[in-house]
């Protein structure tokens, strides 16, 4: 048994062509991938692939969080393209909006490209799970969970580093986080002595 708090984590892919197998998914396989790295917990993946259609979405959201998975991330639909309504649906279910996670995303990838700012990720916590709507690709997904570093030093905060702390106040489980990949802040009063 680990000595870390095991959690549930819903990963979700939403794409109308790689849903339809026109391409393969790059979404689900770079969130596993960095999640496997980044948290010292032992996770089950709710995995999830499905086309860009509103209430779809939204369904897929209550049903994982009704699952218990505590923190449930979607990868896709965020632009200003007409079929990219995962932020509507991502707020439709939503209990309480958090602004915070969506400007630091956004701040990111401004480091990287000046269409950042078409960009309308959003992150809402339904009952006791954290949402999180992340970017399409691959390395952009990597960039905005860990954020930039240069010579080894966190020059920008990748959003991650916040999320171990927000699923404690919402009652979730303890996250512990492979500070070499992403190292998760709490205040002294919250971090768990073993």
């Amino acid at each position: 048994m680990s000595e870390h708090d095991a959690v549930k984590v819903g990963i979700v892919s939403i794409s109308d062509r790689a849903s339809a197998g026109v391409y393969e998914d790059k979404g689900l396989p770079a969130l596993k991938d960095w999640l496997a790295r980044a948290l010292k917990n032992p996770i089950e993946f709710a995995e999830r692939l499905i086309p860009d259609e509103q209430e779809r979405i939204s369904a897929t959201l209550v049903e994982l969080v009704d699952a218990g998975c505590s923190l449930v991330l979607t990868t896709g639909g965020t632009g200003p393209a007409p079929r990219d309504v995962t932020p509507e649906a991502t707020l439709a279910v939503a209990d309480k909006e958090m602004p915070g996670f969506g400007e630091q995303m956004r701040q990111i990838s401004l480091r990287f490209v000046p269409t950042a700012i078409l960009s309308r990720q959003v992150a809402v916590i339904r009952k006791s799970s954290l949402i999180l709507n992340l970017p399409g690709q691959p390395k952009a997904i990597q960039e905005t969970l860990e954020g930039l570093k240069e010579d080894g030093r966190q020059v920008v905060p990748g959003i991650f580093a916040a999320v171990p702390y927000c699923v404690d106040l919402i009652g979730g489980p303890y996250l512990e986080t492979n500070d070499e990949v992403c190292k998760g802040f709490r205040p002294k009063s919250a971090i768990r002595v073993r």
